[in-house]
């Protein structure tokens, strides 16, 4: 099964200057505004690609992860994920040089290795994982919760 999943841009202005919009096909985002301020100050009224690129990478992880359990006989009560993606400068340019996972789950009746093993697969085997793979450093620190 193969689906695309559509986003969309619209940007006016210059590059530091202009102000832009991301939209997806869900309706999740819909105009939502970045720009230069978003992205690299601390405005918090728009978003930026690094932020959207690590909500979609801490999704696939828990969803993984959700997957993996199921697979081996185990349910999560909950899995909370976080993904800090840093953007660092690069010559002329920028270049996403780490992104930190952290997720913490609630998981009745497995142990610390098995979790450990499950969360480390779910951190290879997640699509998003697997896309970014030119990031040099993906970590993942996964806690197990009682």
């Amino acid at each position: 099964m193969a689906a695309d999943k559509r986003a969309s841009v619209h940007w006016e202005g210059a590059g530091k200057t202009g102000k832009g919009q991301i939209s997806t096909e869900t309706g999740a985002l819909k105009s939502y505004p970045y720009g230069f301020k978003s992205r690299f100050e601390d405005d918090r009224t728009g978003t930026n690609p690094e932020e959207i690129l690590g909500a979609a990478h801490a999704g696939c992880l828990t969803m993984a992860l959700a997957f993996a359990l199921e697979g081996a006989g185990f349910t999560a009560t909950r899995i909370d994920t976080q993904a800090a993606v840093r953007l660092a400068k690069d010559g002329p340019g920028f270049k996403i040089d780490r992104i930190q996972l952290e997720l913490e789950a609630v998981i009745p009746g497995i142990d610390e290795a098995k979790f450990q093993e499950l969360a480390a697969g779910a951190k290879a085997g997640c699509p998003l994982s697997k896309a970014l793979a030119s990031v040099p450093e993906i970590t993942l620190k996964a806690t197990l919760k009682s």
